[in-house]
């Protein structure tokens, strides 16, 4: 039950992710830049095999056949889809429609590219991207990446994280009332102990 609990706090998980991202232009380079980073993961994992030899379906998009398969692209979307859903029924479900939304997106794009372009645009849109969050961390943020201390939450919780960040800073939602106020005394929290550990490593 703890366990469980904690996979699925969503505020330790949001204060954890918004300590290494309480600049607004950091959290802005991120909210432009996370969702391509996912997308183009899907689109690198449209061309493998179909999971168990599941039948995929077929559909006509913008006029062109499009084959949606289900293998390990869909698997990456459906993990993060139900987790997210798991976290936050409401922003959850909106997080995993877009899911749904780039699993069929890099589909179509998948068989209109085909594997010999596909692969050269994923790794164009990976780099400029990840470059970026780096120049975000770098010369604003001015701290190392989340990634670095927690790989696995921080890349599961990014394209989550910069949609609530969306959410409330343009709609002023919150998954309840006084979230938003708990998490930022805990990021406020977090922020300051590491700066107190930045600085007896300096003194």
């Amino acid at each position: 039950m703890g366990i469980k609990i904690k996979l699925f706090d969503l505020e330790k998980h949001f204060a954890f992710y918004g300590a290494y991202h309480s600049n607004p232009i950091n959290i802005a380079i991120h909210m432009l830049f996370v969702w391509p980073i996912f997308f183009t993961a899907i689109l690198i994992l449209c061309f493998t095999p179909p999971l168990f030899h599941l039948p995929h379906i077929d559909f006509s998009l913008f006029g062109s056949h499009v084959a949606l398969v289900l293998n390990f692209g869909f698997l990456f979307a459906l993990i993060y889809a139900v987790f997210y859903v798991c976290l936050d029924i409401k922003a959850g479900t909106l997080a995993a429609l877009l899911c749904g939304v780039c699993w069929i997106g890099s589909s179509f794009l998948a068989a209109r590219l085909g594997f010999s372009l596909a692969w050269k645009v994923v790794l164009v849109v990976q780099l400029v991207c990840w470059a970026g969050q780096f120049i975000g961390h770098g010369f604003f943020e001015k701290r190392a990446p989340a990634l670095l201390d927690n790989l696995v939450q921080a890349l599961i919780m990014a394209p989550f994280f910069v949609l609530l960040e969306a959410l409330q800073t343009f709609f002023g939602y919150e998954p309840y009332l006084g979230f938003h106020a708990v998490v930022q005394t805990k990021i406020e929290a977090q922020i300051n102990d590491w700066q107190e550990k930045k600085q007896n490593l300096i003194s």
